[in-house]
């Protein structure tokens, strides 16, 4: 999503963010290390959950886990919200997230899917004989599609409309699936393969008069409409179409919700449930990886560097607490390329012949494909795109940050840029360490949500916990695992044991956060 980074960096660097992901302040000489501290509630509207500027994505309230231990996607709670046009949906959806008080929730219109008028078509629109509120103006396909993705977890690319110029924006809105999916419009229950879609339907039933008044006031204001050719459009078209095509579908409704926003019984009643619901789903991950997969085997997909004097040599100096700064960067960046080297080492190589300047030819080796991108879990995965930068020429770089949610214990997306093609890629994807293997199994499923085939993913890590590796390879089996070295434990608060500490705090010298 967005263009991607193609720059290396030379040294150490925070990232520069807003909101909760403030920049670090100074203190004592040293910058404070910065966390989720929140649980909040969010919707894809960009103006509330996220951030969209220069190609970048920035989650201001983080995406929880949307899959389970095993890495499958949990199927989300989908509520379709019917009625007729300005009978308050939005208000009802709005309300829902609002009680629900759950970390995600996507909410998607169904104006984002009216068609793409042709030159007669417009010329009607303009002059209010053009019927908005037949199933004919919706572009159904789409619709299945996009919401189809949506309750899979996946990555989609929705329509922008524009009532004033009756035509769809240039640009798009990107959107993900959640915990829970709220989908409203005048027409959803009109489709049998909506319907099917939909895990409880909402019918908001509010008076006709009132729908009007409030039609006119939107229409008048918002849309760039005159009183005449709201009423024309109106009586000839929004009030049969009600009477044809929206009240019949009542009849599929779970719950009618009468006078829409301000039924406090109705919401209470529908939040119950859907809580009732995402309880049976499940969406805890952290807490059950840490206790799982204890006394296996190490999996075949995992690929340790051999414990050569040298390398425990390198250990010593970064494991040691007294350790400097200094030769903690150093020898840590050292261990770091020793890692990259062997993990492309993993990629498939084809023969191939060369003649030396002697006149002798020699048969080597060539890496089969040239496309190959580095991904950083940041911020201590940003220490090892340097060393994948030195090894590969003109590599592409992707970002995603993954923090954990202090209230929660559960890990969360924060933000992500990665290149526009990353599908037809290789994928190092680098983290400094492993514990329960929770957020990189996040990143992983990110990855895959954008099409990455999961045998093009190998996982880098200076050190991991034997939990995290179990996790890892049960959940993507296809994923290659490559570490320097294996601890055995990790403690109460999730850190590696005896483990090297906070590997970001220590190489890019913050302060330890006071909850670790």
């Amino acid at each position: 999503m967005g263009s991607e980074l193609n720059c290396c960096p030379a040294s150490p660097t925070t990232v520069p963010a807003k909101s909760a992901l403030e920049s670090p302040m100074r203190r004592s000489g040293r910058r404070q290390r910065t966390t989720s501290i929140g649980n909040q509630t969010t919707t894809a509207n960009p103006s509330e959950g996220i951030i969209r500027s220069n190609n970048r994505t920035i989650y201001t309230a983080g995406r929880p886990p949307w899959y389970n231990c095993a890495g499958q996607q949990v199927e989300p709670f989908v509520i379709g919200i019917c009625g007729g046009s300005a009978s308050g949906k939005t208000t009802v959806a709005e309300k829902i997230i609002e009680s629900l008080d759950v970390p995600w929730v996507t909410l998607l219109s169904m104006d984002c899917f009216y068609k793409i008028l042709n030159e007669k078509q417009h010329e009607l629109a303009l002059i209010n004989e053009y019927n908005f509120d037949h199933p004919d103006a919706f572009d159904i396909d789409l619709l299945i599609d996009v919401l189809t993705k949506l309750k899979e977890g996946r990555k989609v690319e929705v329509p922008v409309y524009n009532f004033v110029t009756h035509g769809r924006e240039s640009q798009t809105k990107t959107m993900y699936g959640a915990n829970v999916i709220i989908f409203e419009g005048i027409l959803t229950f009109h489709s049998s393969e909506v319907l099917k879609l939909l895990d409880m339907k909402i019918f908001v039933d509010t008076d006709p008069d009132i729908r009007l008044a409030r039609r006119l006031k939107r229409d008048i204001s918002q849309r760039g409409r005159d009183l005449k050719g709201v009423l024309k459009q109106y009586l000839n078209m929004v009030k049969p179409s009600y009477a044809n095509y929206i009240a019949p579908t009542m009849a599929h409704a779970d719950i009618i919700v009468p006078r829409g926003g301000e039924n406090k019984v109705a919401i209470a009643l529908i939040v119950q449930h859907v809580h009732t619901q995402l309880q049976l789903r499940g969406f805890k991950l952290r807490e059950t990886l840490a206790n799982s997969y204890k006394d296996q085997p190490m999996p075949e997909s995992l690929h340790l560097l051999h414990p050569t004097p040298q390398i425990k040599g390198l250990h010593t100096f970064i494991r040691c607490k007294n350790t400097s700064r200094d030769e903690f960067i150093f020898y840590s960046k050292r261990l770091i390329r020793l890692v990259i080297e062997y993990a492309l080492s993993l990629f498939p190589f084809k023969a191939t012949c060369v003649e030396t300047p002697q006149g002798v030819f020699y048969e080597g080796k060539r890496m089969e494909s040239r496309k190959i991108c580095g991904v950083s879990i940041l911020r201590a995965g940003e220490t090892m795109e340097q060393a994948v930068c030195d090894v590969c020429k003109d590599i592409r770089i992707g970002k995603i940050l993954i923090q954990t949610n202090l209230k929660t214990g559960e890990p969360e997306l924060y933000y992500l840029r990665l290149p526009k093609d990353i599908k037809d890629f290789k994928v190092i994807l680098m983290d400094a360490t492993v514990a329960t293997g929770a957020a990189a199994m996040m990143a992983i499923r990110v990855l895959l949500d954008h099409d990455v085939p999961e045998q093009n993913i190998i996982l880098a890590s200076l050190l991991m916990a034997e939990i995290g590796v179990h996790s890892i390879a049960y959940a993507f089996p296809k994923v290659k695992i490559v570490t320097s070295a294996l601890d055995p434990e990790i403690n109460s608060k999730f850190y590696v044991i005896p483990g090297i500490g906070n590997f970001g705090d220590r190489y890019f010298g913050t302060e330890p956060s006071d909850e670790y």
